[in-house]
């Protein structure tokens, strides 16, 4: 699988997932995560993740209502995280495959581009 660079799957729509198809391999995980900043593997190579430090807890707020009307957009939600008042993580994965899709990679891309 030939991995995308973050401009190809930031034009993409994520496409609805019902399950029956296979997760991404870690290897193709691997190659995929090196083309975006900043996120990575977590729980076993099924999920990524990627860590901000804003400015303030509006800040991330704002940050958060962005992600979630872009998730809306495309029908793929994020976990949203913060702690404390201005840590926030967000952890991606397709939950009817147990693992990572094409459309995690695309809203990770998404989210980098609201994340400026």
């Amino acid at each position: 699988m030939d991995a995308q660079s973050p401009q190809q799957l930031a034009e993409k729509k994520c496409a609805p997932c019902e399950g029956g198809v296979a997760p991404y391999s870690q290897a193709d995980a691997k190659k995929q995560l090196a083309q975006l900043s900043g996120w990575t593997l977590t729980h076993g190579g099924t999920r990524i993740r990627k860590d901000w430090t804003l400015k303030n807890f509006r800040a991330v707020m704002t940050f958060f209502n962005a992600v979630a009307d872009e998730a809306e957009v495309e029908q793929h939600h994020p976990d949203l995280h913060l702690e404390q008042y201005r840590q926030a993580w967000i952890e991606i994965w397709t939950h009817a495959i147990g693992g990572l899709s094409e459309n995690d990679f695309i809203l990770a891309a998404k989210i980098d581009r609201l994340a400026g």
